[in-house]
């Protein structure tokens, strides 16, 4: 079984590193692809003639979208070469006791660009929201690492609290999400499949706590702490893939 999973993280890293690295390439070698990087800008406070203030607008980077796409695919990548070769006895002890700390450091950060990206392209600009919306989904993350610390293999109960607090914080991006898309104008202009994409993502994006959710009820096959490791695998490397080629044929349509 502990070969089986080392081979199947070899796999999954090996997919990630091929499309990360044809975006990558796509990223800087395309016109289209290279010269998409949306402003972000800052509201600072400005003082005006006669004394007067107010917030101004500033413009603070761009965001090199392509080569942020590819570096989630890439991280992800990485983390599943690292667990696999010079990190393989750590990982294989850490599951052994139903704890991947790996892999929420690595949806921390991964999964909390990827929701950048997106909220980018529905209008979210401002350097606040691209903290938030990073840190927010981070904590998110965090607080699945801090739900299997407190709930170990050999426990009496589950405490949810971690959990739920993780909903609180990972929601918050999508409901900012959603009301700059119903701000935005007639959304019947928009390109046939970003609607159809963003429910997708949407519900990609929160098997994750599903998983979590069987996974402890140990329902089924989720009975096995291996099982869900595996199920999060396969989640991650769908959505990942799934944003991926859609902000790509998103930028390539625009």
């Amino acid at each position: 079984m502990k070969n089986t999973l080392i081979s199947f993280n070899l796999k999954m890293g090996f997919l990630h590193l091929v499309q990360g690295t044809i975006i990558l390439i796509l990223s800087l070698t395309v016109d289209v692809f290279r010269d998409f990087k949306p402003t972000i800008y800052g509201r600072f406070f400005e003082v005006f003639e006669g004394g007067l203030y107010g917030p101004g607008t500033q413009e603070l980077f761009t965001l090199p979208f392509g080569i942020l796409v590819a570096l989630f695919l890439l991280l992800s990548a990485g983390f599943h070469f690292l667990i696999a070769i010079p990190l393989k006895n750590r990982y294989l002890s850490s599951i052994e006791r139903g704890i991947n700390p790996y892999r929420w450091y690595e949806y921390a950060l991964s999964s909390s660009i990827m929701i950048v990206l997106l909220s980018a392209m529905f209008g979210l600009l401002t350097i606040e929201a691209v903290i938030l919306i990073f840190v927010l989904n981070a904590v998110m993350n965090l607080l699945g690492l801090l739900m299997e610390k407190m709930n170990p293999l050999l426990r009496e109960s589950t405490d949810w609290t971690a959990h739920f607090f993780g909903w609180i914080a990972g929601l918050a991006p999508w409901i900012m999400i959603v009301i700059y898309m119903f701000n935005s104008g007639d959304l019947s202009k928009l390109p046939w499949f970003v609607i159809p994409g963003l429910i997708f993502y949407f519900l990609v994006f929160n098997l994750f706590a599903f998983n979590q959710i069987l996974q402890y009820r140990k329902v089924g096959p989720w009975s096995s702490y291996i099982y869900g490791e595996k199920m999060y695998v396969w989640l991650s490397l769908i959505g990942k893939s799934a944003l991926a080629w859609f902000i790509f044929i998103g930028i390539l349509l625009a």
